[in-house]
């Protein structure tokens, strides 16, 4: 079983900045990629920012510049530092963890998600 928590939302006026966090827990759990994704009311959900585990971050055309995704020192832990905030920007966000678990008939794998959390925009 894989675990994943996000914290961080709340109300913030448009310009303001927010940091979420999200945790993944889990026995033998290797990592491989963990995100962030937003999902607006009556839309779609879509990827804001995406870090490997070599670091290699990808980021949406509309975060680009103004969000920073970052492994934090904690095992598993991953934050996205977003600045400079729009009305658009708003949504549920939900971490993602890609991977696989190491059983003892071979590795399985892992694509989890959070519960979210409500980033919400005020002008």
């Amino acid at each position: 079983q894989v675990h994943v928590a996000e914290s961080g939302g709340g109300l913030v006026q448009s310009g303001g900045s927010l940091r979420l966090s999200c945790v993944a827990s889990g026995s033998a759990l290797r990592i491989a990629f963990m995100g962030w994704y937003r999902q607006a009311p009556g839309k779609e959900r879509e990827k804001v920012a995406v870090i490997s585990e070599a670091d290699d971050a990808e980021y949406s055309d509309s975060a680009k510049g103004r969000f920073t995704i970052s492994r934090g020192n904690t095992e598993n832990t991953v934050h996205l530092q977003m600045n400079n905030l729009l009305p658009e920007d708003a949504g549920v966000y939900y971490c993602n963890v890609f991977g696989y678990r190491l059983g003892s008939a071979g590795p399985h794998s892992v694509d989890a998600w959070g519960q979210g959390t409500q980033v919400t925009i005020s002008s």
